[in-house]
């Protein structure tokens, strides 16, 4: 099955040197594996973009942490966008919240999904691992994320499984590595139970680490790799700095984050001097 990606704009534009910094806002992991491939992915983002400034920030666990990062700005102006996939806690309250705690004038944008791009990474890195062109009645895909206890986390994760589901032409349920159900091993026995035999694990996942890799491990037949550096991440990343960028509506709204959908408006934040909630 076939289908055709909404054309975005993200390479070959110059960006002005009083643009905006780029910050990138990943969540952190014990995994060394995960800081290098969000090194890599942002490198990525600054070929496509090479006179855009690119930060990154962590909400826990590595370093630089994200007030580190935007204190290192001062008062001037930037794009905070979640390396997130949909929805939840961090997106919501976290990441605004240490956004208001800092000098700096800033915009948060939506989350990396739903989005068609999100679907194009998933596409090519289960045919990497082995997905077949043309799937049979007999296939299927766990998609594999994180989990939250967040209702709009969890619709995002739904609304990614059903497009991906649309570009396989085969069904694709959601399942979670903690907080949520079902669990990967339970969405993979319900498929079994009805009649698909090859059942693959796709990583929602945006670098390595515990969750991915237990998911992983979990597959009865093939799974494939985190997201990571794959083009059409860095291409997200620069589509909703742009879509920010671009967005209006009223004080520290965040893209996306408050029931709106994903592609609303945002704003510039004003400072404030409440300290930031980093960790549930």
């Amino acid at each position: 099955m076939t289908a055709t990606t909404p054309t975005v704009s993200t390479t070959g534009t110059a960006t002005r040197g009083d643009a905006p910094a780029l910050v990138v806002v990943a969540h952190g992991s014990r995994d060394p594996r995960a800081l290098s491939t969000v090194s890599a992915l942002l490198d990525r983002v600054r070929v496509l973009r090479p006179a855009l400034p690119v930060r990154l920030g962590h909400i826990e666990l590595n370093e630089p942490l994200l007030p580190d990062t935007l204190t290192a700005l001062g008062d001037g102006e930037a794009v905070l966008v979640p390396l997130l996939l949909g929805r939840g806690h961090h997106v919501k309250r976290d990441i605004p919240e240490t956004a208001d705690a800092s000098p700096a004038r800033t915009r948060v944008a939506a989350p990396l999904g739903p989005h068609p791009l999100l679907v194009d990474a998933l596409h090519a890195r289960l045919t990497e691992a082995g997905w077949p062109v043309h799937p049979g009645p007999d296939h299927a895909v766990v998609l594999a994320s994180a989990g939250s206890r967040d209702p709009e986390s969890r619709a995002d994760t739904a609304r990614t499984a059903a497009a991906l589901s649309a570009r396989l032409g085969v069904p694709v349920l959601p399942a979670y590595a903690s907080a949520a159900t079902p669990t990967v091993e339970e969405a993979i026995r319900v498929l079994t139970a009805r009649g698909h035999r090859r059942v693959a694990v796709a990583s929602c996942f945006t670098a390595p680490g515990r969750f991915a890799t237990q998911c992983a491990a979990a597959a009865p037949w093939i799974s494939s790799e985190p997201l990571g550096t794959h083009p059409a991440m860095a291409r997200l990343l620069l589509h909703r700095y742009d879509q920010a960028r671009a967005g209006g509506g009223g004080t520290n709204a965040v893209e996306g984050a408050r029931g709106a959908p994903p592609c609303g408006s945002a704003a510039w934040a004003r400072p404030a001097t409440t300290e930031p909630a980093l960790a549930r």
